[in-house]
């Protein structure tokens, strides 16, 4: 059974309005999708960090810098 679907209005800045453009060229995706993925994301890191897990970004020397969250 789908969900219903509510609408609501996003005020971006210019910067983030362009950010989310190019993400979604970049995806191929809708606005909505891309917004709907970045709440996914964020709810998951939540979850974890409530947990007591760590969030770490790995670049290809595999050197790891802790992301702290807000």
């Amino acid at each position: 059974m789908a969900q219903a679907k509510k609408t609501m209005t996003l005020n971006l800045t210019d910067a983030e309005m362009t950010v989310l453009e190019e993400l979604c060229a970049k995806k191929d995706l809708s606005k909505t999708s891309v917004v709907r993925q970045a709440l996914k994301l964020y709810q998951l890191v939540e979850q974890r960090l409530e947990k007591g897990d760590k969030l770490f970004f790995e670049d290809n020397k595999k050197e790891k810098a802790e992301v702290m969250m807000l």
